[in-house]
């Protein structure tokens, strides 16, 4: 039997404790609990609302699903203007709008110039809707060089991010990363609020991958948030596209209801302000009912998610792709 299947993971808990554990998935305690992020003096909702997940759905169905997360208490809303090309960013403008003043709305963007990341800054308040952002960050760093020098350096996207603060244009400055050296490095600046990082029990318990930055961003008082938090692993290769259940993630996310609701309360338990869900309103409900009735952690779940690790494959570190030729 796989470690990661519903059995295994019966198996490791026991009936009692499995039926509990899946039964927080499927109602709701109350709203969602909310956590100070860093310094800043916001408070956000442990679980964030991706902006992925609008992707692909009506304008009409976009704002139903914002009205409902808002009615949850969920207030951290996280979008990129690469999601679907734009799309997401511009389906949740018009539904967060009535709701901008409550809410917390960050952005990203993968250009690593000044002009690009601000030309990206402009184009999004316009397609979301808004005169400013609670939080712009340089979206997924992984190289030092091409990243990190580049962004930091004169001419870099750093200071287009200056720029607009001091504009008023955006409150807080952060970033996401996808390798620990470029996420320590981001930090050592001293120049960032909040960072944005894979905390995933899968790669923790195999590499460390969250550990070192988590640390040093700690030890600053960065707000940390939390990406991944119910990945499973890389999709399997034989699972084609059009046969995945999960069509917006590019990894495979937990469905399974009791190991969903352990890898999220794991990621919670790591003095992370919030977690962002996967792109999916089904993940989302359940990772919001699980989360308004969150504890950590006994010694006996975070066991069995050990030994439900042990035979998953981690997400990160990532493997670069080879040079064309």
């Amino acid at each position: 039997m796989k470690a990661g299947c519903a059995g295994g993971i019966a198996a490791l808990l026991g009936p009692q404790l499995f039926a509990e554990v899946t039964e927080t998935t499927r109602t709701a305690a109350g709203p969602v609990p909310r956590r100070p992020l860093g310094k800043t003096g916001c408070e956000l909702s442990v679980i964030g609302f991706g902006g992925i997940i609008l992707m692909g759905e009506d304008q009409e169905k976009g704002n139903r699903l914002v009205a409902e997360a808002m009615d949850r208490g969920v207030n951290y809303f996280d979008v990129a203007p690469q999601y679907g090309k734009g799309e997401a960013q511009q389906k949740l403008g018009p539904a967060l709008k009535p709701y901008r003043d409550k809410a917390f709305l960050a952005c990203k963007t993968l250009k690593r110039d000044k002009a690009g990341a601000a030309a990206d800054l402009r184009e999004s308040l316009m397609a979301l809707q808004t005169d400013h952002l609670d939080l712009y960050q340089m979206h997924s760093i992984k190289d030092l060089d091409k990243d990190v020098a580049v962004a930091l350096g004169p001419g870099g996207a750093l200071e287009a991010f200056v720029e607009a603060r001091q504009q008023g244009l955006v409150r807080y400055l952060g970033f996401s990363s996808h390798s620990v050296e470029a996420a320590l490095k981001a930090i050592e600046t001293g120049l960032f609020d909040t960072i944005l990082h894979p905390v995933n029990f899968v790669c923790h318990f195999q590499n460390g991958f969250d550990t070192a930055p988590l640390e040093a961003a700690r030890k600053q008082g960065m707000g940390m948030l939390a990406l991944k938090a119910m990945a499973r692993g890389p999709w399997p290769a034989e699972i084609k596209w059009a046969d995945r259940p999960f069509k917006k993630a590019w990894y495979q996310p937990i469905d399974d209801p009791a190991l969903a609701a352990l890898a999220l309360r794991w990621t919670l338990s790591q003095g992370v302000t919030a977690a962002v869900s996967p792109g999916d309103e089904r993940l989302f409900a359940m990772a919001v009912n699980v989360a308004s009735q969150y504890k950590p952690l006994e010694p006996a779940e975070e066991n069995a998610l050990r030994e439900v690790a042990r035979g998953l494959t981690p997400i990160f570190p990532q493997t670069p792709k080879p040079a064309r030729q």
